[in-house]
């Protein structure tokens, strides 16, 4: 029996946050046939893990491809280990992974993954990026090793977009970060995330996003700990912290189901 969990991550109530699916292996699989679960699960990702020296193997699948960094599905799996008694709850999750070792830790309610950073540097949009999101004249175009970011002037353009995704799904990247300062002093910058040519038009709370997120924030705010929303329908909370060349990204989440595989 394999078993199988949904989990809602970045969020302390159920159908909020982003989904993930978290597969407990007891031995190796192949890679088509994780993509075939993943697929089949239907989510922005599904997490496979199996024990592996001090802690354990972690790969992360979309529906369509396997992605080399996901915050939430991390939140999920460490979740889910801690839920399913893998681990004692004063135990660190400790994760091999394709972005190296990535650990997680919990306070009460809260847990929080070490990532590493990922800075971006200024970049000229191509015209594909600005056309499909409908934006005339961003703040700020940047681009990092995943992804494409960029800065709009007030979180109500952020909340508004409607983007063409087939068009963005032409882009040579990852996905599109799209963000602004908070307006109502309760978060101090919010986000969305589109990744079309990953398999997922809008992931609604994204991890990984955030390594880029809170270094750009950190340098235009002049803050260290910050506190983040991603302003998708499902909506997330990610609590950031920067750490010389690491991101700490603190949340919550909520098992949906627990099942098994039978395949």
């Amino acid at each position: 029996m394999i078993r199988l969990l949904q989990i809602d991550a970045f969020t302390a109530d159920a159908f909020r946050g982003n989904p993930a699916a978290v597969c407990l292996l007891e031995s190796e699989r192949d890679e088509a046939w994780m993509q075939n679960v993943a697929a089949e699960m239907n989510l922005s990702e599904t997490a496979f893990l199996l024990p592996q020296g001090d802690g354990f193997s972690l790969r992360w699948f979309t529906p369509a491809v396997e992605v080399a960094l996901c915050g939430h599905a991390t939140l999920a799996s460490a979740h889910a280990l801690w839920e399913q008694g893998v681990l004692g709850l004063g135990q660190t999750a400790r994760f091999h992974t394709k972005s190296g070792l990535l650990t997680a830790t919990r306070e009460g309610a809260w847990i929080e993954l070490d990532f590493p950073a990922t800075l971006e540097e200024a970049a000229d949009p191509p015209p594909a990026l600005l056309e499909s999101l409908g934006i005339e004249k961003p703040v700020y175009v940047g681009r990092n090793r995943f992804d494409y970011l960029v800065e709009v002037e007030s979180e109500a353009a952020v909340r508004a977009l409607d983007p063409d995704h087939a068009r963005l799904r032409t882009l040579p990247a990852r996905g599109v970060i799209v963000t602004s300062r908070g307006s109502n002093g309760k978060f101090d910058f919010v986000s969305r995330f589109f990744a079309p040519g990953s398999g997922v038009d809008e992931d609604p709370v994204t991890g990984s996003a955030h390594c880029c997120l809170t270094p750009y924030w950190s340098a235009r705010l002049g803050k260290e700990e910050m506190t983040a929303f991603q302003a998708s329908k499902r909506g997330g909370v990610v609590r950031v912290r920067l750490a010389g060349d690491r991101v700490k990204l603190g949340g919550q989440a909520v098992t949906v189901f627990r099942g098994a595989l039978d395949v």
